[in-house]
């Protein structure tokens, strides 16, 4: 039985033939085995990229490996997501990531005048109304300077946020230089991602991603975003400094928009609601989907449900396919 690879599958595999990191080759590998169709043809392909998989997961554990004279060692690839959505803070260097995560959370990142100083991830959560977003600092990107690991946790992020330093010369070059190198690596930077269903080449990742100009407040900060604007068209761009405390919420507060989420709050029968911890869900979701998001239990047992909001009656009772919106509080019957 033929196989029937995707054209773009073996682009793929000669990437990852020719790929010297442990971590891209494995993230290479396993996307090679998503890509592979399920049937009685791939099941060699299959056996032997799953081989691949272990053998590779081997030699990162161990610490890595030597390949033509190269020592290749395992690198952190991987951030757990905390709090109602996961932000990757991007950029050049000293463009002033650190200082923005410094900003907004108790994380104490090191920050200098010199680039290169953030090395390795740095995550800290950031306090929205009643919810925490995590933002996760990571190393600079830019000719002198590409940590490969970290792909996998830019694939695996919610949102993205892309940091563009107004005050350094020739900024526009080196934000487009990120933009590019990992385009090059098969992640789109994008202000608004197509459907999953229209995508052909299964190895892209379109991320959604938002532009903070940061040091708007610099010599010609203003006219530097503006030109920014023109150069990026549809995506959205917020001028930022530490020193200015609306501009820093205004960038908190587009972060939790493009995250594109919804806070139902719950309420026990009897009692007031609890504003500490809401559930969140995408937006659409339905009362049934609200109450999987917090017990599969509550889904089972659920018989009906109140809800409070706005344009609702107070305690308006709903079935199951009832479609919730932000803010709404929620009482489960079961």
């Amino acid at each position: 039985m033929p196989a029937n690879l995707p054209p773009h599958y073996y682009k793929l595999e000669r990437e990852f033939k020719a790929e010297r990191d442990l971590n891209e080759k494995l993230r290479m590998a396993q996307e090679l085995l998503a890509l592979m169709p399920k049937h009685k043809g791939t099941d060699k392909l299959q056996a032997e990229m799953k081989g691949k998989i272990s053998k590779l997961k081997k030699q990162m554990e161990s610490g890595g490996s030597k390949s033509g004279g190269a020592s290749v060692t395992a690198a952190i690839d991987h951030i757990d997501k905390e709090g109602a959505g996961q932000v990757i803070l991007i950029g050049p260097p000293n463009s002033g990531k650190s200082s923005i995560l410094d900003y907004f959370s108790n994380a104490k990142p090191l920050i200098a005048d010199y680039p290169y100083t953030t090395r390795e991830p740095l995550a800290g959560m950031m306090k929205f109304e009643t919810i925490q977003l995590q933002l996760v600092d990571m190393p600079p990107i830019s000719p002198d300077f590409f940590e490969t690991w970290m792909l996998g946790i830019i694939r695996n992020s919610d949102l993205i946020c892309m940091v563009a330093g107004l005050g350094d010369d020739g900024f526009e070059e080196q934000v487009q230089y990120v933009f590019d190198k990992l385009k090059e690596r098969r992640i789109i930077l994008t202000h608004t991602p197509p459907d999953p269903d229209d995508v052909e080449d299964l190895s892209l990742a379109y991320k959604k991603t938002i532009i903070a100009a940061h040091k708007i407040y610099d010599d010609e900060g203003e006219v530097r975003k503006s030109r920014f604007e023109e150069l990026y068209p549809g995506f959205t761009v917020v001028g930022t400094s530490i020193l200015d405390d609306e501009t820093m919420d205004r960038l908190r507060a587009t972060m939790f928009d493009k995250l594109n989420i919804m806070r139902v709050y719950t309420k026990t029968i009897g009692h007031d609601p609890d504003f500490s911890d809401p559930i969140i869900v995408p937006p659409g979701a339905t009362v049934e989907e609200a109450a999987f998001a917090l017990h599969k239990d509550f889904a089972y047992k659920l018989q009906y449900a109140k809800v409070w909001g706005e344009g609702k009656h107070d305690g308006q009772r709903v079935q199951k396919t009832f479609v919730l919106q932000d803010g709404d509080i929620i009482e489960f019957h079961l």
